[in-house]
């Protein structure tokens, strides 16, 4: 059987899938910033129509168009567009690969038949795409080199054994070269591919690289390239079909615990621990529930897994029965084998993680936070609040000097009379008399940080040891106007 590849090409795949949301009439271009200025990324045929080109500078695309709409560029989305068409182009082909950024490769021997034959198969294909509202352009031939090519320059289908006649007059840029080799071989007049079949192969390698020999051998099948379609991500999910329907909430939490064990199998099987599970029950009346819950951190141990979802399935309307469990890991990590056994640590490790899990399900992973150590010398910024959920504990950085309070709050007025550091002051309604000073440590404000609190200037810090008992933590602004009366306490000491 004669190997048969089709090549799709999408050249405006990122506008299409944008314009699809959020029509535009008239030109229209997605964004990219690249250095320090935007570039056009993606075109529609209006904004072609304008001599705009992608690559462009925003600011010329604008001086030739003005009416030019845009929108930022999503990889992202792109990306993932892409990846649901390789997977939708399995109609036509068992084999299909990506091609790049805006195309793809399938392996089509012994499929066009069942379409009535090539021709047929590509009229298909251009039609559901159409109607998709996806521009398409596409290639049959007997190597992946000439329908790569073939699809970039109008199309078509090459009959068996006519690979050197169909893609001769094509240009040598269609061999997947770089532009640089493009542009040398240019200048010595070999601008088509045709130019380069009758060369000997060695005198070009050594002037031109062996990528020139590779690529034209690959698009000739004299040297063979293998169609590899990507691996599909594993799918974590599990289901549960009952012969007669359920209702009591300990039934629920039994099949649950058989999904459990089911699903953590596969992850074990794939070192993937989960983040969040889903569990959907299916009604005798055709309705459904859904009970789901996040995990502090990337876990496959059923038994404390199932302990999250009692207060969930306690509150589902079962109606007249449940008779179908369906349980997914729709977010999973990385999580490698460990050794599991009386570690106290490892026990330590587990209760706080079930903790954070137990408070997150219920008032939300971002209010369950954290106190992290940054690197700064400002009191207020000397620490971040995180969700603890997703970071890890980090120790305080070993610094000499004094003390930090242990209770830190914004700078709240004090009343001075005379001295420094005070004898006396009012803080709060209440007076203190000092009974030991420490200090001044002074800090500077941070230059590069325009903080409006900071903007008094320096600061001297005093740790205060008061008669009335508190110990609290004084500063000074110096630099200030009436430097003696601008005191503020920002810190209690344990």
């Amino acid at each position: 059987m004669a190997r048969r590849l089709l090549s799709i090409w999408l050249p405006r795949l990122a506008s299409d899938i944008s314009l699809r949301s959020r029509p535009v009439d008239g030109p229209f271009a997605l964004t990219h910033r690249s250095g320090n200025a935007d570039h056009l990324h993606c075109l529609n045929p209006a904004a072609s129509a304008m001599g705009l080109s992608r690559g462009m500078a925003l600011a010329d695309a604008r001086a030739i168009c003005p009416d030019l709409a845009t929108r930022p560029a999503d990889l992202a989305r792109e990306a993932a567009a892409l990846g649901t068409l390789r997977r939708w182009a399995s109609r036509y082909a068992p084999m299909v690969a990506r091609d790049g950024v805006d195309g793809l490769m399938a392996d089509i021997s012994g499929v066009p038949h069942l379409y009535g034959g090539e021709a047929a198969l590509r009229d298909d294909l251009h039609a559901r795409l159409e109607r998709a509202g996806l521009t398409a352009a596409s290639a049959i031939a007997g190597t992946r080199g000439a329908a790569h090519a073939l699809a970039r320059h109008g199309g078509g289908i090459l009959a068996e054994g006519r690979i050197a006649d169909g893609i001769g007059s094509l240009p040598v840029s269609a061999l997947r070269i770089d532009p640089d080799t493009a542009e040398a071989l240019a200048r010595v007049g070999l601008s088509r591919i045709a130019d380069l079949i009758g060369l000997p192969r060695a005198p070009l390698a050594r002037r031109f690289g062996p990528g020139l020999v590779m690529r034209l051998d690959q698009a000739l099948g004299v040297q063979s390239e293998p169609v590899a379609a990507e691996a599909e991500a594993p799918h974590f999910g599990v289901r549960m079909t009952l012969p007669e329907p359920i209702g009591l909430q300990s039934d629920v939490m039994a099949g649950l615990t058989r999904l459990l064990d089911r699903l953590c199998a596969s992850l074990a099987l794939h070192q993937r621990g989960a983040r969040r599970l889903r569990l959907e029950l299916r009604r005798v009346d055709s309705g459904a529930a859904q009970v789901e819950i996040g995990l502090a951190r990337p876990m496959r141990d059923p038994t404390r897994m199932v302990a999250l979802f009692a207060r969930g399935v306690e509150e589902i309307d079962a109606g007249f029965g449940i008779d179908a469990l369906r349980l997914s890991a729709p977010l999973t990590e990385p999580l490698a084998p460990e050794q599991i056994g009386g570690s106290p640590a490892l026990r330590q490790d587990d209760a706080l993680a079930d903790l954070l899990s137990s408070l997150g399900n219920r008032i939300g992973f971002d209010r369950v936070q954290r106190l992290l150590p940054a690197d700064s010398l400002i009191p207020e910024r000397s620490y971040l609040l995180v969700p603890a959920a997703y970071a890890d504990a980090e120790p305080g950085p070993s610094r000499a000097g004094p003390a930090r309070p242990i209770t830190l709050f914004p700078p709240e007025p004090a009343t001075v009379t005379a001295g420094t550091p005070p004898a006396s002051f009012r803080w709060r309604r209440m007076r203190f008399t000092t009974l030991r000073a420490t200090g001044p440590e002074r800090i500077a404000p941070e230059w590069w940080f325009d903080d409006p609190a900071w903007r008094s200037g320096l600061r001297d810090y005093w740790r205060i040891e008061t008669r009335e008992g508190p110990r609290l933590w004084l500063f000074a602004t110096p630099q200030a106007p009436g430097a003696g009366r601008n005191w503020y306490v920002q810190g209690e000491f344990a």
